[in-house]
């Protein structure tokens, strides 16, 4: 196995929890450089590493086959232009861009040069999503008429982060956590027929929006989308109701925690297994009525990353193509003229 060099485009949050601790582990890549403009946080866990000052500098670099682009929203467009008319293959963060023109374009440009591009959707990789698409997948609800999938948070005040809570575009929880939420819907159910759209501004010290609810309008049933930061008490992340019953899971994935406390990852179970139900079931399986707690299985984001070395040497497919970043930003796009149209867009 030959290790893909790899340099990171900052080292904020995203740098030193949801890449660099992947990347440095897993016997495909290589860490061989991350971007920090002023500060030298990267040298004490990752000394091994190249210590670039500019994004620039890690494009010039000719040894750089893979980057990272883990910047700031309003950054990725130009970013991930610049990374792959130098050649390179990029994973770019959520959100894949600010503007559908800007996804087009990237979507467009990837596959014209033959470059691997790929978006960063980890919770595709949660343990508590994968509950509920095995749910899903093996029909246990029957036919399915209404799904709730929500991100709750409690921030009552301001963070102080212009790139998430300012006017700066890109910024509002729609490009938080809208993605994350719209990836999941659009991997279960599918492309949907119109959506409705509610996103607006619930703190009063902050300038970017901070609620929304995004209503998807299949044939047969209904897929409502809603992330707050004002929920102290949170309701069940994901609740589907069917013909045959209903399921109720939580957002109990350990990975972010764990990687906040420094716990390294591998491809072992490094978070350990759940030790409360997380879940409710209440179906009818067999002709028989069932109500029983259920325990999600461990998450592993190394799975992405493997799924990536996979693509990259040609055993496997990209696990998020450009095409996907596209559709959910197209689906923000529709959500947006919703909002501030006050009427169902068909998408």
């Amino acid at each position: 196995m030959t290790p893909i060099p790899t340099g990171i485009a900052s080292y904020g949050m995203s740098g030193k929890l949801f890449h660099a601790p992947f990347i440095d582990v897993h016997p495909g890549f290589e860490l061989s450089g991350i971007v920090e403009r002023n500060r030298m946080d990267s040298r004490e866990r990752y000394p091994h590493s190249k210590l670039f000052r500019s994004f620039e500098e890690l494009l010039a670099d000719d040894s750089i086959e893979l980057v990272i682009v883990n910047t700031p929203t309003l950054t990725h467009f130009d970013y991930t232009k610049a990374a792959l008319l130098a050649g390179k293959k990029v994973i770019v963060e959520k959100p894949f861009t600010v503007e559908l023109k800007e996804a087009e374009e990237l979507a467009e440009l990837a596959e014209k040069k033959g470059l691997f591009l790929c978006v960063y959707q980890n919770r595709r990789y949660d343990g508590d999503y994968l509950s509920v698409k095995k749910v899903v997948e093996q029909k246990l609800l029957g036919d399915l008429r209404e799904v709730e999938i929500r991100y709750d948070r409690y921030r009552p005040h301001a963070a102080g982060k212009p790139h998430k809570e300012g006017e700066l575009p890109g910024a509002g929880i729609i490009y938080d956590l809208g993605p994350h939420l719209i990836d999941q819907a659009l991997q279960l159910f599918g492309w949907p027929k119109a959506v409705f759209a509610d996103i607006w501004r619930m703190r009063p010290d902050v300038q970017a929006t901070d609620y929304f609810e995004i209503l998807f309008y299949y044939t047969d049933f209904r897929v409502r989308l809603k992330a707050t930061c004002i929920a102290r008490e949170p309701f069940p992340a994901y609740s589907l109701h069917g013909m045959k019953g209903s399921f109720f899971q939580e957002r109990s994935d350990q990975q972010e925690q764990k990687l906040l406390a420094e716990v390294p990852p591998s491809f072992e179970n490094w978070c350990g297994e759940q030790t409360q139900p997380d879940g409710l079931l209440h179906t009818e399986i067999d002709g028989q009525v069932t109500r029983q707690q259920t325990i999600s299985k461990p998450g592993n984001y190394m799975y992405y990353f493997d799924d990536v070395y996979k693509a990259l040497t040609g055993q496997g497919p990209n696990p998020v193509p450009a095409t996907d970043g596209v559709k959910t930003i197209r689906i923000v796009d529709a959500a947006w003229r919703s909002s501030k149209e006050g009427r169902v867009v068909e998408v």
